[in-house]
């Protein structure tokens, strides 16, 4: 049975409401979120941006910040980068949940048959059946409505963790010693060994724009206590425990089989016994991915469907929505245009990870694009705005000196991992 209800006017948020109450008087839109949803959100994301109100504006996201320390104009440009950084995501993501799935047939394989058995699988058909999860998935309306799925990924990114931290360790027991010396893997060429330094380079520069999603997540926070003090607190966790772990997982991964260490510990096969633990990590990874997707998703999610609505407040397809009751089910709401825009978004991402299935190289480059304006740049930029900072002081100084390093990195970083994927491509 299917009833149709049109969305009000105040359906989406606004970009400039003025309330930080917990219940919003230009949304219907009650904030339910803590620290530890903030937690959950946070980890999920990550493969402090908390923010101070400027005057009496709430900013919703990290194109609205930019808009309020820099003006539109760079608020145009932030949102190009934020747009395909998010759109990136889902096709990183994408890829590394097909080659996770690919990973626990042929470990079934390899016990089966032996470790030095073919087990050959493609990726295209892993790839489709987690867009075909994500089709469904992305029905969720938006942010707030997705804590459960971020807890539930957050609790199996622990479990893998876990599980590649353990069978590292007992691989360094097992061995007897440490493997792997400063110099990392031997190259026949200086060129070859500054191009995997720098794809390196990119691979590190990926996991630092997570900021871009700080403030879509203190959106969702419940007040008091103040927002910003809840996602300070937040993200000093939830980077903590992220660090902690895969700090320990990288390095015991490297001391287990030094420069024969595989990209993905899990998926490189480093372990193959107890095969069905192999398996049950890549389990983890898969599903906490199936959050991780709709983390990054949601918000460009938001951005073009607030768009189009403004552009068409009159329009049932945009605005009205439909009430589903299913036998067995609880009662859902479905729009027609949620379902057709995000359909075709999960189409083509899903299109392209297919035509580049190559986890570390894509890794690198979207790292490499996006590290330096999104994590460095408009963030600097908003600082010296907000505090006030003249030009030729020492600390402004100190920041541009940064501001410079982190650039040429990031140029070091972009060209050694294109290179990096059209080789992969051509090989």
């Amino acid at each position: 049975m299917v009833e149709v209800e049109e969305k009000d006017e105040h359906s989406y948020p606004l970009l400039t409401d003025v309330s930080s109450s917990s219940t919003d008087s230009h949304a219907s839109l009650k904030r339910t979120g803590t620290v530890w949803t903030a937690i959950a959100h946070i980890i999920t994301g990550v493969i402090g941006y908390p923010h101070p109100e400027v005057g009496h504006i709430r900013n919703r996201s990290y194109a609205e910040a930019v808009s309020s320390y820099l003006g539109k104009k760079s608020m145009w440009v932030a949102g190009v980068f934020l747009q395909e950084s998010y759109y990136g995501y889902g096709i990183a993501y994408t890829i590394t949940s097909a080659i996770s799935m690919r990973a626990i047939l042929k470990s079934n394989c390899y016990h089966k048959e032996g470790h030095d058995a073919p087990c050959e699988y493609g990726d295209s058909m892993f790839i489709l059946l987690f867009g075909a999860v994500q089709v469904v998935f992305s029905q969720i309306p938006d942010f707030h409505n997705m804590e459960w799925l971020s807890i539930f990924a957050a609790i199996m990114s622990f479990g893998y963790t876990f599980i590649g931290l353990a069978l590292g360790f007992a691989k360094v027991v097992g061995n007897g010693e440490i493997r792997g010396d400063f110099g990392g893997v031997p190259t026949t060429t200086v060129a070859q060994k500054v191009w995997l330094s720098s794809q390196a380079i990119g691979d590190i520069a990926f996991a630092f724009t997570y900021n871009i999603i700080l403030l879509d997540i203190e959106d969702t926070l419940k007040a008091p206590p103040p927002e910003n003090k809840t996602m300070k607190k937040a993200s000093t966790i939830a980077i903590l425990i992220t660090s902690f772990f895969f700090l320990c997982c990288g390095c015991f991964g490297y001391a287990a089989f030094g420069n024969e260490a595989p990209g993905n510990l899990l998926t490189g096969f480093g372990f193959y016994e107890p095969y069905w633990l192999v398996d049950i990590a890549n389990a983890c990874i898969v599903l906490h991915l199936v959050g991780g997707y709709q983390i990054y998703s949601q918000p460009l999610f938001a951005v073009a469907e607030r768009h189009i609505a403004k552009k068409h407040p009159n329009s049932g397809f945009v605005n009205n929505e439909y009430v589903v009751k299913l036998p067995l089910l609880p009662h859902f709401k479905m729009n027609l245009l949620r379902l057709c825009f995000r359909t075709v978004y999960v189409a083509s991402t899903t299109s392209l990870a297919i035509v580049f299935p190559y986890f570390n190289q894509v890794l690198g480059v979207l790292g490499a694009l996006n590290f330096w304006p999104l994590a460095i740049y408009f963030p600097v930029e908003m600082y010296l705005a907000q505090n006030k900072v003249r030009a030729w002081t020492g600390q402004w100084i100190v920041l541009q000196a940064f501001r410079v390093f982190c650039l040429l990195c990031t140029i070091l970083a972009f060209i050694g991992s294109v290179q990096g994927l059209i080789s992969s491509k051509l090989g």
